[in-house]
């Protein structure tokens, strides 16, 4: 058994902040990995445990996993050293103090039980090693959003203004974050440590199982022939692949190293070509069924059923996907050039006989939640489709090896998720204990002035900030409690709130100036970092005017009668259609500066709700149609295009 561990190990992951182990300390990691997959199918199977137990247990896994693989510095480490074991020493005393005692902490009454010296002790041990693995793992910025929220909570007291609150003592503040379920056990953790989980180790089984090449193929020859051809694979595949992973950084890493050599080799631009890779993959954890991880907080928060909120995103991720395409599309007219070479694309039937049975365990995630069954058990369904239908052949047929090589790795695919939900459960605690997030609201309400348009706008750039260099649950966790309640109360919808700065959560890792998609797959074209986030924010246009439209006019989101719902995405695609053209300055040609001024302000003319707006678009996109049409001959005979065009 040993020796199968050891050759389960992966070594892909260990680049950067991981350590790259000798294998003594790899197998420790591994059977603590392997435990914690067994962990998590056991209570899938047969029932959680109580939510505070349940997610103890989880957080626990996790945190051993940090501190064995993720090095606290740059220096690269191949063992671990002694200090890290005295990290887990601790480790494994705070949170199984808090594992063993779950079940009896769960009926401890918040603010009425004291807290004996042994639980105060634990938890300010918790909340110290919780930082640290935040800071290993996520990275600076969120452990100095939670340094920044505890010295709010400890001194907050002696701020002027809206911002002071009542002051709190030590005990109730770890009461608060560690011994109840309205901080770092609350919520979003829940969800990682029972849905989330589920849905990773699905995509880690359907890699293990070729199902990642086949959606790669069946993509290049679906979109392989056609002008700009390997763009357009790029997002087909980032988009198929990106639903699952739940990470734009890990699609841009996997599907990049694929599809923006293609790019590049085709004519597009290294900077070009990563900011499509870029604005792909993270346009995938908006496209159903699977949506990445942070739509299962979503539906939770909201209150609504996961198959129900995986129905509502449906056009506007297409929407999304449909500017992006249009863009590409209008690079490769103004650059000439083509699909690629018939021998380099694959046969669709013969990819598709090879593989099509890769699509079932996908169906069965959406025919169950459309038939009302729970994400949770619909993971375990899709798992288990996924295994039987490799069962067949021998090229896909799972073997004791690579069944625990994928449960290690679904555990390690877990770590950042679930200490990011843990830490920004920290961060929600503060703020309900300390009453920041009513405050906030009241604030950015006060500055709009009653206006939801300045609302929109002010919440959208704070929701861009804060998302800088943070994973998107994390980012979507924080806002929740400081900016949904404003729109709400502005008479915005839940679902639309929720999903307005969901949106712009998932764009920041597109928008300078710290978008780490796009820095990332600047890495593989050997772009300009900076450069290539700035071509990417413009591909990523569509998600910067979406939310405001879902919120104006909730048709895009399915509601209302289907006559106005079909017209309202009729009037939304021509606009995604103007927009596209304006960014890009190519409708039939290259655009004068007055018809790329014209395309913009038809692009927002028609994605605005309301039968006034909708003609007026439409009146204005036959004109530039007609516009480029009329100088469209002498273009066509060789002269010179327009001076004045951009």
């Amino acid at each position: 058994m040993s020796q199968i561990i050891e050759q389960a190990l992966g070594g892909d992951l260990f680049l950067g902040k991981i350590r790259k182990l000798r294998p003594a300390y790899n197998r420790v990691v591994t059977m603590v990995g392997i435990s914690m997959t067994m962990f998590q199918l056991y209570t899938a199977l047969f029932g959680s445990y109580t939510a505070l137990l349940q997610r103890a247990c989880h957080l626990s896994f996790a945190l051993l996993i940090t501190f064995m693989l993720y090095q606290p510095t740059r220096k690269s480490q191949d063992s671990v050293p002694w200090y890290d074991w005295l990290i887990l020493a601790l480790t494994s005393a705070a949170y199984g103090y808090l594992c063993f005692n779950g079940q009896e902490i769960s009926y401890h009454m918040s603010f009425v039980t004291p807290l004996t010296s042994i639980e105060l002790l634990v938890g300010v041990v918790a909340g110290l090693l919780l930082i640290e693995a935040t800071r290993r793992t996520v990275g600076n910025s969120l452990a100095l959003v939670l340094v920044f929220s505890l010295a709010y909570i400890f001194f907050g007291e002696h701020l002027p203004g809206l911002m002071q609150h009542r002051g709190f003592n030590l005990t109730w503040i770890v009461d608060q974050l560690f011994y109840g379920t309205d901080g770092v056990f609350g919520i979003p953790l829940g969800v990682a440590s029972t849905f989330i989980f589920l849905f990773i180790l699905f995509g880690k089984l359907l890699e293990a199982s070729k199902g990642g090449e086949f959606f790669i193929d069946i993509a290049v020859a679906g979109m392989g022939r056609f002008r700009g051809g390997p763009a357009k694979t790029a997002i087909l595949g980032s988009a198929l692949l990106g639903t699952i992973s739940g990470s734009a950084v890990a699609n841009v890493s996997t599907t990049g190293a694929f599809t923006i050599p293609l790019m590049k080799r085709t004519g597009y631009k290294p900077e070009f070509a990563g900011a499509v890779e870029a604005v792909a993959s993270s346009g995938g954890q908006i496209m159903p069924p699977i949506m990445g991880a942070t739509a299962f907080v979503i539906a939770t928060y909201v209150g609504i059923p996961y198959g129900e909120l995986a129905f509502k995103a449906i056009i506007p991720a297409l929407l999304y996907f449909l500017c992006l395409g249009f863009q590409v599309d209008f690079r490769a007219q103004r650059n000439g050039l083509k699909g690629l070479p018939a021998e380099e694309i694959p046969k669709f039937w013969a990819v598709f006989k090879k593989g099509y049975l890769f699509i079932i365990p996908l169906a069965a995630i959406v025919i169950m939640l459309v038939l009302g069954y729970s994400p949770m058990r619909a993971g375990l369904y899709a798992i288990g489709a996924v295994i039987l239908v490799c069962m067949p052949q021998s090229r896909t047929r799972f073997s004791l090896r690579t069944v625990l090589n994928t449960f290690d790795q679904a555990a390690r695919g877990i770590i950042e998720t679930s200490i990011a939900c843990a830490a920004a459960g920290m961060v929600i605690g503060v703020i309900s204990l300390s009453g920041l997030g009513l405050r906030f609201s009241s604030m950015i309400i006060d500055f709009a002035g009653g206006s939801l348009l300045l609302t929109l706008i002010f919440t959208m750039v704070v929701s861009l900030i804060l998302g800088m260099g943070l994973p998107t649950v994390a980012a979507y966790i924080i806002q929740v409690a400081l900016t949904v309640p404003a729109l709400i109360n502005m008479g915005v919808e839940p679902v639309a709130a929720h999903m307005f700065i969901f949106y712009f959560a998932i764009i920041s890792a597109i928008t300078p100036p710290v978008a780490l998609a796009a820095f990332a797959a600047a890495g593989i074209a050997g772009s300009n970092p900076m450069r290539t986030g700035v071509i990417a924010m413009r591909l990523g246009i569509a998600a910067f005017v979406i939310p405001y439209v879902f919120v104006y006019g909730p048709a895009l989101l399915l509601v209302g009668s289907v006559p106005k719902i079909c017209l309202a995405v009729i009037t939304a695609c021509l606009g995604i259609y103007s927009m596209a053209a304006a960014a890009e300055g190519w409708l039939l040609r290259d655009c004068y500066w007055y018809e790329r001024l014209l395309l913009v302000v038809v692009s927002l003319v028609l994605v605005v709700p309301g039968f006034v707006t909708d003609i007026i678009g439409v009146i204005g996109i036959l004109l530039v149609f007609a516009l480029q049409k009329f100088t469209r001959k002498e273009i066509v005979l060789g002269q010179d295009q327009p001076e004045a065009a951009v």
